[in-house]
């Protein structure tokens, strides 16, 4: 029963979302999100839009040992660690930036309980900042996985090349996959063929099979990750609305639920926090930084509020060591 309950999504009419659009309304998407968010964005970021690929426009050449001039910054603490030997990074200059995008696209993105699904939030906000990061002559590309496979795009720096990532998310829709998640092939595929160093969004809502933990840390040993978790609240608490069909959206297996019974409500919210709980300490333990994203959020503000932690971060780490190893000391 514990299985079944993290790995269901409840199953409802089809809400009221956007449809899908066809690559001859990707023009339409695109310009939407460029009028209602993109300006706003501007507005609020001031042009700090670096801030989102904190750490790039460096390449990480090599690792040597710490020597008296080395400036702390650029301790590598895992490194560090594992050597007992301080150790540093050595950066050579990338003039571009370059971000990837790894897209998880599998049946459990098709759920929303409302007016977005799961998938449309994703599409949205890789369109938003490869938008915003393409126009300043950044390059920006895409690992897409669904349907058993793995599709590449690679990093380009221009406006129709965004469109071309926005209409092949939209053209992967209803791929009709079946079998739980492997997100762990969509890292391992990006470390494979991402070789320069580069800001990289795994963007999913990280209902996958087990395992996929040590390629993200792999992956984030090599590029500046951030875990982009989408979500939808029916996910996490069951409202009361009596007799309910849950069913696996990636293999299609139901079963018949009353919402009516407290306990059982009771039983799902707490296995959803830990499942919950579970997977911040996974992307603690990867090293990565965390961006959720809910189908019933504003995404102007989830970015806004991300670029904020991450600034704070910048200043806490320009001090040398990880405020959690200070604290620990």
């Amino acid at each position: 029963m514990k299985s079944w309950l993290r790995r269901s999504t409840p199953k409802a009419e089809p809400p009221a979302s956007r449809p899908a659009a066809p690559a001859a309304a990707a023009e339409h998407v695109l310009k939407r999100l460029e009028w209602t968010v993109i300006r706003r964005l501007d507005g609020l970021l001031q042009g700090d839009y670096r801030t989102l690929m904190r750490g790039a426009g460096l390449d990480l050449a090599d690792l040597r040992e710490y020597q008296h001039h080395d400036d702390v910054r650029h301790i590598d603490w895992n490194v560090t660690a594992r050597q007992n030997v301080p150790h540093v990074r050595v950066f050579t200059e990338d003039r571009e930036m370059a971000a990837w995008f790894l897209l998880d696209l599998s049946p459990s993105v098709d759920f929303g309980s409302g007016e977005l699904r799961k998938r449309n939030v994703s599409a949205e906000f890789v369109a938003v900042l490869a938008r915003m990061l393409t126009r300043h002559g950044n390059r920006v590309g895409a690992v897409l996985h669904g349907g058993g496979t793995n599709m590449m795009i690679p990093s380009r720096a221009d406006r129709r090349h965004v469109l071309h990532i926005l209409h092949s998310i939209q053209a992967q829709h209803g791929s009709g996959e079946t079998g739980p998640t492997r997100l762990r092939e969509l890292l391992d595929s990006a470390a494979g063929v991402i070789k320069r160093r580069s800001t990289i969004f795994v963007v999913s809502d990280f209902i996958s099979e087990p395992g996929w933990e040590r390629s993200l840390g792999l992956l984030g040993q090599r590029h500046e990750v951030v875990a982009v978790r989408v979500l939808d609240p029916l996910e996490l608490q069951l409202p009361d609305l009596g007799l309910l069909t849950l069913r696996d959206a990636e293999t299609g297996e139901q079963i018949l639920v009353d919402t009516h019974d407290a306990g059982f409500r009771k039983r799902f919210a707490r296995i959803a926090a830990q499942r919950e709980a579970e997977l911040r300490e996974a992307l603690v333990r990867a090293g990565v930084d965390a961006l959720e994203l809910s189908t019933d959020a504003d995404l102007v503000e989830a970015m806004v509020r991300f670029t904020e932690i991450r600034k704070r971060r910048a200043r806490l780490s320009s001090g040398g060591m990880p405020v959690h190893l200070r604290q620990a000391a």
